[in-house]
C-alpha cells in the first residue's frame, strides 16, 4: 500500500516593505481588495476575522463570472506567519492549507507562500500561476517590488 502525495507548491517573493506591512495586507479587508486577484480579476467582495478561529470570504471576479474563496485563520504569528484553510471550486471545493512566512531583509520582506493539499497536479499548477500574479500585485500594493530573491 502506497500513499499518494498530494501536490504542493511554494512561492517566494521579495516584497518592499516591513514584515509587519505584509501581515497587515494579508489581514486587512480593504488591503485584500487591492491586491488578491490574479491576472485580470477583481475582488468583488472581502471579508476577514483575523484572529485564530475566525473566517474570511474573498470573491474574485472577471468575464466569467465569480469565484468564493473561503477559509479558517489557524494560526496568526504577527509579523511573521500566517495560516489558513483556502476552499473553493478550484481546490475541487476540498480544504487546501496555505503558510505564509515572512523575513525580514534590510528594509523589505522575503515572503514564503506555501499552499499543501491541492487535489491534483492540475490545481497546483493553476495555484502556482494565481499565486505568483497575486504576490507580483501585492508587491505593487507595498510599493515597487523587486525580482532578486525569488
Amino acid at each position: 500500500m502506497t500513499d499518494r502525495k498530494e501536490p504542493v507548491l511554494r512561492v517566494v517573493r521579495r516584497l518592499p516593505a516591513s514584515p509587519d506591512e505584509v501581515f497587515d495586507a494579508w489581514v486587512d479587508a480593504e488591503s485584500l481588495r487591492e491586491w488578491m486577484c490574479p491576472g485580470t480579476t477583481h475582488v468583488s467582495a472581502a471579508e476577514v476575522d483575523p484572529r485564530v478561529g475566525g473566517r474570511f470570504r474573498i470573491v474574485m471576479s472577471d468575464d466569467a463570472g465569480d469565484t468564493e474563496h473561503t477559509g479558517e485563520y489557524r494560526e496568526l504569528r504577527r509579523p511573521e506567519r500566517l495560516v489558513f484553510t483556502w476552499i473553493s471550486k478550484n481546490t475541487l471545493d476540498r480544504e487546501t492549507l496555505v503558510t505564509v512566512e515572512l523575513r525580514p531583509i534590510g528594509q523589505e520582506t522575503e515572503l514564503t507562500l506555501t499552499h499543501e493539499r491541492l487535489p491534483d497536479d492540475e490545481a497546483r499548477r493553476k495555484h502556482e500561476r494565481g499565486w505568483t500574479t497575486i504576490l507580483e500585485k501585492l508587491a505593487a500594493h507595498l510599493g515597487k517590488g523587486t525580482e532578486d530573491g525569488r
